[in-house]
């Protein structure tokens, strides 16, 4: 579920993710109306590329290194 099909794919989505999150909060710093609504849609957008929070991007990722689990 929070895995990615390739490595690259996942570190892609997490250098997105976390730039984008990174640029939420140095938004939000101001505290002007407008800073404020572009750093609460940019957060959205890196929860969207990480697929959830920081901790579930690194699931996904040590999912996506493991493999395809096997069925038994």
């Amino acid at each position: 579920m929070f895995g990615s099909k390739t490595v690259l794919a996942h570190i892609l989505r997490g250098v997105i993710g976390f730039g984008v999150l990174a640029l939420a909060i140095l938004l939000g710093r101001n505290a002007d109306t407008a800073s404020v609504h572009a750093s609460v849609t940019l957060a959205i957008v890196a929860l969207i590329a990480l697929r959830g929070c920081p901790v579930c991007w690194a699931v996904g990722l040590f999912k996506t290194l493991r493999g395809p689990s096997r069925r038994r």
